[in-house]
């Protein structure tokens, strides 16, 4: 059984020709993007790295861990927003391999294969998400690092993710988010572990919609990004 829901790749598609607009409806994206990125130049060399950006969409950290030096694959269940990802790229002149593709597919054929594992608010929107984390750890090589960023199922992430940026600021299209399947820290460590990954760090991401401007926290009940490493062997 395929780990994709139909109507969360129609959601996308539908927003595939506006995904590098700035300003427009996946602007949280955007903005969320540098300090993502920011998190990962502390944990991670990037430069030389071999990166495979897991639920990729557009391309936005994508492109943004080519700039950073890195050899990078996408991989996405999207065709209108890898076609969208594909020709910003060429537009930019970066090399990098975009891919139509499920992680678990994809790690059928690729295992064992990537320093850096990237899953970027991706897994709140699959019906497996256990699957989901099994395929990425397949992907890695032993040592690897892998980063999953997702939202909390808590009721301050209800209200700030789903009713604030949805209903009230408009930041996002309504229906972006299902709660239901938001994931808790704690679930996903249990995921990790139960593949042999060993959890190194969990941090909150706090994002100003009025600024926007996105940092670091200590406070993980909305938005967070987990680090994790698997065996040396």
């Amino acid at each position: 059984m395929s780990n994709v829901d139909p109507a969360e790749i129609a959601k996308f598609d539908r927003l595939a020709a506006r995904w590098w607009d700035r300003d427009g409806e996946l602007r949280p994206l955007h903005d969320m993007n540098a300090g993502r990125l920011a998190y990962l130049r502390e944990h991670v060399q990037l430069s030389g790295a071999t990166v495979i950006d897991v639920g990729c969409g557009g391309g936005l950290l994508s492109e943004a861990l080519v700039r950073e030096g890195a050899r990078v694959t996408g991989i996405d269940a999207s065709a209108d927003a890898l076609a969208s990802a594909r020709e910003h790229a060429r537009a930019g002149a970066l090399e990098l391999t975009y891919v139509e593709a499920t992680a678990e597919t994809f790690a059928q054929s690729h295992p064992g294969r990537f320093d850096v594992v990237t899953c970027m608010e991706l897994i709140e929107h699959v019906p497996d998400p256990a699957a989901l984390v099994r395929a990425c750890v397949t992907l890695a090589r032993p040592g690897a690092e892998l980063f999953f960023a997702t939202l909390n199922r808590t009721a301050r992430a209800y209200l700030l993710a789903v009713l604030g940026a949805e209903y009230c600021l408009r930041l996002l299209p309504r229906g972006t988010h299902d709660y239901a399947r938001f994931v808790r820290p704690s679930e996903l460590a249990a995921w990790l572990r139960a593949t042999g990954a060993e959890i190194t760090d969990v941090t909150g991401l706090h994002y100003n919609p009025f600024t926007r401007h996105c940092r670091t926290t200590r406070d993980t009940a909305v938005n967070y990004i987990l680090h994790a490493r698997t065996p040396d062997s």
